[in-house]
């Protein structure tokens, strides 16, 4: 997995580093060392530098569960403790079933590739929540769609996929493919972060391998399928980073069957903007679009402008956010948190 691996040792540049996080090192931490975190494990973290790849050393109250694949840190002079973590410019998080807090998935990414494939992996209301989790992050989210080349028509699902979100990236390709990195270069190059989520089964660790050039020594596993549901086995099962062959950085990630939304208000509205610009149009402010007169909503479902399905899935969408996202309570200095649910 070494970035480092060879005659020639790495720039921070090439790990990412920018003016963005170089403008936080303060006065006195010029001699700190940067690292980006690579791996994250319950009992350890791996990082990159310009000097090769470190186990980083972590000094109570930190905790791995603190850290993300792709956090920068500074690290002490002469040694792998981490001093503090640098403000990230963009993190993904997503929450699961019973947990109270979100879970970190990957840190300073610039692009996040949504993998699904052509078969009945396909489902738009699960894309329409990856679109959510990327757009309220702050990552530039690109569609792919895998094993094209398994299909009739892979056109069919490149414009179903594209009528999710306006200006939505979307590309077929195949993942086993050369062609792939080629198609995908657009997002890739130096400086650039790159990460993959999706399903499992649907070409991300095969997709990591052509992008990564990896030897089949060094290669990401990969698993198949069950032709009866498309549902695949997991392979990958820790978040790691990898250099891509023509230049940037690949975050995998372990495959997600199920991703429940929460405090991605704003991510929606950019998913479902054809819905959230309609709504002010409304006679009554609290319109719930489902039954009120003057409801600007209905009318365009009644005119066909509006996909009735697209407002069934924003309105369980916006519910399950609203009662996953917890409010702020108590008086001031004393606050807490606590679900809306009920």
């Amino acid at each position: 997995m070494s970035i480092s691996s060879g005659p020639h040792a790495v720039s921070l540049a090439d790990l990412g580093w920018s003016a963005f996080f170089a403008d936080q090192v303060r006065e006195g931490e010029a001699g700190l060392l940067p690292a980006r975190i690579a791996t994250v494990h319950r009992s350890r973290i791996g990082a990159e530098t310009a000097l090769g790849q470190m186990r980083l050393i972590l000094l109570s109250p930190m905790k791995t569960t603190d850290f993300a694949v792709g956090d920068w840190v500074l690290l002490g002079v002469g040694d792998a403790t981490v001093v503090r973590r640098l403000d990230r410019r963009t993190l993904l998080l997503r929450r699961t079933e019973g947990a109270r807090a979100q879970q970190l998935i990957a840190a300073n990414v610039d692009t996040l590739f949504i993998v699904t494939s052509c078969n009945d992996d396909f489902n738009p209301a699960r894309l329409e929540r990856y679109l959510a989790l990327s757009n309220e992050a702050g990552t530039r989210p690109v569609i792919v769609l895998t094993k094209a080349d398994k299909v009739m028509d892979a056109a069919s699902y490149q414009v179903e996929a594209a009528a999710l979100q306006r200006d939505l990236a979307v590309v077929s390709l195949n993942a086993k493919s050369v062609e792939a990195t080629a198609i995908l270069s657009p997002w890739c190059g130096a400086g650039q972060t790159v990460a993959l989520v999706g399903s499992s089964g649907v070409g991300k660790s095969t997709l990591l391998n052509t992008l990564t050039r990896k030897s089949d020594a060094d290669a990401q596993a990969t698993g198949g399928i069950r032709e009866g549901d498309a549902k695949g086995r997991h392979t990958t099962t820790a978040r790691s980073l990898h250099p891509i062959a023509g230049g940037g950085l690949v975050i995998d990630t372990p495959g997600m069957r199920t991703l429940h939304v929460s405090d991605v208000a704003d991510g929606l509205d950019i998913v479902f903007a054809e819905i959230t610009e309609l709504a002010p149009r409304c006679r009554f402010r609290d319109c719930t679009h489902a039954h009120e007169p003057g409801c600007a909503v209905q009318s365009a479902i009644s005119d066909g402008t509006l996909d009735p399905a697209r407002l069934d899935r924003w309105r369980k969408l916006s519910d399950e956010n609203r009662d996953n996202t917890p409010v702020v309570t108590g008086a001031r200095g004393n606050k807490s948190t606590r679900s809306r649910r009920r």
